[in-house]
């Protein structure tokens, strides 16, 4: 262990040390498939003159980004296109946000790559500069935001990828005398919940749509539709989830997770020949979980079923946290039960195969059998590296 991190902080110095010699180094070809790289953009923006606007302009995307569902993050395609909005806002807000900046990130961006490519590479070529950073898959993640105390400037560093938890950063300050200083520095987890840092890294979650963004309220029993209490109807929801380890390097930032059902919902049949009016159904919900909320219940309020039954036998159910790769199955059945039969739906549960398979199983009546017969209620089960409670209503 201590040959490991002797071995690490020689490898953190020369990195330093490297850094320190290549800082107005840039490999802009048109050879370079991405024109920029991780590193690139941290250290385009620590040279940035940054100020308190600007900082105040991230802390809104983060957090409007975090409060719809997402990771702590601030897309450039959104720092170009939308200034200081988050992933998940509307056309409106969008708008709104990007009037009330003065002087936002993107102006800052955009000169310093005319003033510093203009005269060499030309004027199309700056654009294609800044259309290959708005167009990437980059962004500035900003773990602990919501402990900044609205004055701090960052240390602006990158995901080095392999699951590291260290690597080097440049602190961005100003001086006695109002300059601009930037020095390097180490930067790991712990110095992010001190000080605020942005971690240059490649959005995940975008394309997925948070539970937090679905307006649908969630059913409840009553009215004309009412369900007879003796058929025992429920709908089945998970109340909330806690994440008990984290999956990743920090400066990959959250934790994806993937829920996944496949169950007959409402299955009621009397006959055989009930059997093909039912087929499985597939529910898949996502939930970010941060970094500071490790080992803490997070409110989810999701429902899988609507129509949970007594003869619905075994559900299958699945919890990934999302890696990426190539898109695989889960092959697996859903089984329900009358005249003391029993009969498999046959399904495929997609994930990829990079991702954590945090549990995957079937969740049988038995497992409710409790909750069932006091018609009603909530069961908190461990699976895996995280806590589920669910509830049947």
């Amino acid at each position: 262990m201590k040959a490991n991190q002797l071995l690490s902080g020689l490898l953190c110095a020369l990195a330093l040390a490297s850094c320190a010699g290549q800082k107005d180094q840039l490999d802009l070809s048109e050879e370079t498939q991405d024109l920029f790289s991780l590193s690139d953009v941290a250290k385009i923006l620590s040279d940035l003159p940054l100020e308190t606007e600007h900082l105040d302009e991230v802390f809104d995307a983060v957090s409007s980004s975090s409060g719809h569902g997402y990771d702590e993050e601030y897309r450039l395609t959104e720092l170009f296109t939308a200034p200081g909005a988050g992933v998940g806002d509307s056309p409106q807000t969008r708008a709104t946000k990007a009037a009330g900046y003065k002087t936002p990130l993107r102006d800052l961006l955009s000169d310093y790559l005319a003033n510093r490519y203009g005269t060499k590479a030309g004027a199309a070529d700056v654009e294609r500069y800044i259309n290959a950073l708005s167009e990437s898959d980059m962004q500035i993640y900003w773990p602990y935001s919501e402990e900044w105390d609205g004055k701090s400037f960052p240390i602006v560093t990158f995901d080095p990828g392999y699951g590291a938890e260290s690597n080097y950063g440049y602190e961005v300050r100003i001086d006695a005398q109002g300059a601009h200083v930037v020095d390097s520095v180490i930067v790991t987890e712990q110095v992010a919940m001190e000080r605020p840092v942005w971690v240059i890294n490649r959005n995940g979650d975008a394309a997925f749509t948070p539970l937090e963004l679905f307006e649908e309220p969630i059913p409840t029993k009553g009215g004309k539709d009412k369900t007879p209490v003796d058929e025992k109807e429920f709908i089945f929801s998970i109340k909330d989830f806690k994440m008990l380890r984290n999956y990743d390097s920090w400066f990959g930032g959250a934790s994806e997770f993937f829920i996944k059902t496949g169950a007959v919902d409402g299955f009621k049949a009397t006959k055989d020949e009930d059997l093909k009016n039912y087929s499985p159904s597939l529910t898949d919900l996502m939930i970010v979980v941060k970094r500071s909320q490790v080992g803490k219940k997070i409110p989810f309020n999701a429902i899988l079923l609507t129509n949970f039954t007594e003869q619905m036998e075994k559900i299958a159910f699945m919890v990934i946290e999302d890696d990426g790769g190539t898109t695989t199955s889960w092959k697996c059945s859903a089984v329900v039960k009358y005249n003391s039969k029993q009969y498999g739906f046959e399904l495929e549960i997609p994930y990829k195969d990079k991702d954590d398979i945090v549990w995957r199983g079937q969740l049988t009546r038995n497992y409710f059998k409790d909750v069932i017969e006091k018609g009603g209620g909530t069961l908190c089960g461990r699976l895996g590296d995280v806590e589920v409670t669910f509830s049947l209503e």
